[in-house]
């Protein structure tokens, strides 16, 4: 199958995979030999966010990385409506498609929610889990609700995202504190996914979701105490602005007491830009802490 844009191959020099998905397809990257990592990403990205950590990991780890349906090189079925309860159910299709098993995932953004709805119930399947500024429970703070309705209720934010990919073109590049970063090369791999107002649905329903998804985000919480044993690396950007203050990863650190958490004053949102080698030390931290069977 054709990729549907064209991407750098410096960057990007990974194989494409394809798992039908009802009329659709997901397309995803399985790098590597070794323990396996399952990398998930948010709104608007795609495995295109983690190339720098599978770059650096796929000497010693299996890593997957799926586009959601609808994100990504990624092709949504008929009828989809793209909310996260669709996307978990997606991925736990694709994990039983691969036959996962004994992994640690890696969630950021609303990977949060959508591999967590999987964590806590196959606990006994995960080795770990590395977590980057997300949440897994209902907007409680006013900044997360208010950038909800700003960008998920208000038609302006139905406008900016459909008619001027204001997600992929603005907030990206704002969520990236290290500005070098943020080259034209990086800018075109997150807009060209979405080059029509209907394709870009999916970035306006998943600010929209985090009011209306409420009673799932609960549902989740309500059951993230299941996860007491669970081995976890937290990895914080101190300058996101997207409604991520410390205080959301004091409360991963409540859910998440087998904890050992960095925090980074030179990243923002999305951690994978500013910080690949971060999270792919804090995968090997996780290997390392859990081999032989016996948490160190």
């Amino acid at each position: 199958m054709d990729r549907p844009f064209k991407l750098d191959p410096t960057e990007y020099p990974f194989t494409d995979h394809w798992f039908p998905y009802r009329d659709g397809y997901i397309h995803y990257l399985d790098e590597g030999q070794g323990p396996t990592v399952l990398l998930l990403h948010g709104n608007p990205t795609w495995s295109y966010l983690y190339r720098n950590v599978i770059k650096d990991l796929r000497e010693e780890f299996r890593l997957i990385a799926p586009d959601y349906p609808g994100f990504g090189m990624s092709k949504a079925p008929s009828g989809y409506r793209f909310t996260p309860q669709e996307q978990s159910v997606a991925v736990q299709h694709l994990i039983r498609h691969l036959d996962l098993k004994n992994f640690i995932v890696v969630v950021q953004d609303w990977g949060g929610p959508i591999g967590l709805s999987y964590a806590v119930g196959h606990r006994n399947n995960l080795r770990g889990i590395v977590v980057m500024n997300t949440w897994a429970w209902p907007a409680e703070i006013l900044p997360m609700k208010l950038f909800s309705l700003a960008m998920g209720g208000w038609p302006i934010g139905r406008w900016l995202q459909t008619r001027r990919n204001f997600f992929a073109k603005v907030i990206v590049p704002h969520g990236i504190y290290q500005a070098d970063k943020v080259t034209d090369s990086l800018r075109k791999a997150y807009t060209d996914p979405f080059p029509t107002p209907k394709s870009r649905i999916p970035t306006w329903v998943f600010p929209r979701q985090i009011r209306k998804a409420r009673t799932w985000l609960a549902d989740i919480e309500s059951k993230l105490p299941s996860l007491y044993d669970l081995p976890a690396q937290i990895l914080w950007g101190t300058k996101d602005s997207a409604g991520f203050p410390l205080e959301q990863m004091t409360k991963w650190q409540k859910y998440l007491p087998l904890n050992e958490t960095e925090v980074l004053e030179d990243a923002s949102h999305y951690v994978q830009e500013d910080r690949p080698d971060r999270v792919a030390a804090s995968i090997r931290r996780i290997m390392n802490r859990t081999q032989g069977g016996v948490l160190r």
